[in-house]
C-alpha cells in the first residue's frame, strides 16, 4: 500500500469522532482535493463506509470485517511490523510470496497474507489445507542480527505469541507441541513454519509462516484430518474476526520479539514451557538411525528439545519425528 494511503488511514483513525475537511486532508497529504476523493472510493471498496458532508468534511461510520492491507493497518498499533503489507485473495502460499519479497528486496516486518493458500505446507514439505477466508495464513520477512544457529528459537517465540493471543483473545487454553505446532482439546489448530537464507555466519533473511485455523466447520477439514485437526470455530462455537486475530498477533508479536533481541531467549524458554505439551511424559524419538524413548523434560537454553533417559541423563534433541504417547 502506498505512503499516501497510510497517512490518509491515520488520519482517518486520529478522527473517528468528528469530521475532518476534504481541504484538511489535501493540504497534510499534499494531494489535490479530486485524488483525496479517490482515495476514499479506494477504501470504500474496502467495504468501509464513509461518510462525506459538504462544509464538513469526512468521517467514518463503519469498519468492514474482512482483511485487505487497508484494513489491517486501521488500528494496528506497531512500530516496524506489517507497515509493508501484500495481500491478494489467492496464491500458493505466504512463504512464496515473502521469499520473493525478499528477493525483490523487501524491508524488514513485510507481512504477505492470503484469504487462501492453494500449496499451503508445514513442516517437511507436509500439506498444509488452508480453507478460503477461514483462517490466518500469514508469513512475515525478518532482518535479524543473530547467528544462524539461533534461527530455530523463533519459531518457539513465535508458538508463544499464538498461544497468548488464543488464550486472551479467544479464551481457549491452548498447548504447544514442539517444535511448530499449537493444540486445543489435543488436537492441531495452528502451525508454524520457519525458513532461512544465510551465509555460514549471517542471517540474509528468516521467514516466519503461521496457519490457524479460526472459523473451520466439520465440513472443511478434510476428513481424514478430523480426528487430528480442529479450529476455533469447533472448539468455541462462535465465529472470530480474522482481521483482528491477525492485528493482535502482529502485535504481540513486535513486543515478543524486541524483548527477545533485548534480553535473549531465557523468557521465551519459561513462556514456551507454560504451555508446553506432554512436558513430564515419555515420548518415543524417532530418526534416521534410531528410536528410543524418553521422558519429555522441556526446551534448552537454544530451543532444542530436552529429554531425560531412565540413567539420569538428560538429552538435547534438534531433530527426528516424536511420537506423543496418549
Amino acid at each position: 500500500m502506498d505512503s499516501t494511503r497510510n497517512r490518509l488511514i491515520h488520519i482517518l483513525s486520529e478522527n473517528e469522532e468528528t469530521y475532518i475537511s476534504g481541504q484538511d486532508i489535501s493540504d497534510a497529504l499534499q494531494i489535490s482535493r479530486n485524488s483525496v476523493w479517490k482515495h476514499m472510493k479506494a477504501l470504500e471498496k474496502d467495504g468501509y463506509v464513509i461518510e462525506g458532508v459538504p462544509r464538513k468534511g469526512y468521517r467514518i461510520l463503519k469498519h468492514p470485517d474482512k482483511v485487505s492491507d487497508n484494513t489491517i493497518k486501521w488500528g494496528l498499533e506497531t512500530e516496524w511490523l506489517g507497515q509493508t503489507i501484500i495481500h491478494k485473495s489467492s496464491a500458493a502460499s505466504t512463504q512464496q510470496l515473502i521469499h520473493q519479497a525478499a528477493a525483490d528486496g523487501a524491508k524488514h516486518g513485510t507481512v504477505a497474507i492470503l484469504d487462501e493458500q492453494t500449496a499451503g505446507r508445514g513442516r517437511m514439505n507436509r500439506e498444509w489445507h488452508s480453507a478460503g477466508n477461514k483462517g490466518m495464513w500469514l508469513s512475515i520477512l525478518l532482518r535479524p542480527k543473530i547467528l544462524p544457529q539461533e534461527a530455530p528459537q523463533l519459531t518457539l517465540l513465535t508458538a508463544t505469541v499464538l498461544a497468548d493471543v488464543l488464550k486472551d483473545y479467544t479464551g481457549v487454553e491452548p498447548m504447544i507441541k514442539w517444535p511448530n505446532d499449537l493444540l486445543i482439546n489435543k488436537k492441531k489448530t495452528a502451525g508454524i513454519l520457519t525458513e532461512m537464507q544465510a551465509e555460514q555466519d549471517q542471517i540474509q533473511y528468516i521467514v516466519v509462516g503461521i496457519g490457524l485455523n479460526i472459523n473451520h466447520t466439520s465440513d472443511d477439514i478434510p476428513g481424514m484430518l478430523a480426528s487430528k485437526a480442529t479450529s476455533l470455530y469447533l472448539e468455541t462455537g462462535k465465529h472470530w474476526s480474522i482481521q483482528e486475530l491477525i492485528q493482535q498477533f502482529l502485535q504481540k508479536f513486535e513486543a515478543a520479539f524486541d524483548a527477545y533481541l533485548a534480553h535473549g531467549f531465557s523468557d521465551v524458554k519459561k513462556k514456551w514451557e507454560s504451555y508446553g505439551f506432554k512436558i513430564g511424559e515419555k515420548i518415543k524419538i524417532k530418526n534416521l538411525k534410531e528410536e528410543k524413548k524418553a521422558i519429555f523434560h522441556g526446551i534448552a537454553e537454544d530451543g532444542a528439545l530436552l529429554v531425560l533417559h531412565d540413567n539420569g541423563k538428560e538429552e538435547k534433541i534438534y531433530s527426528g519425528e516424536i511420537q506423543w504417547f496418549e
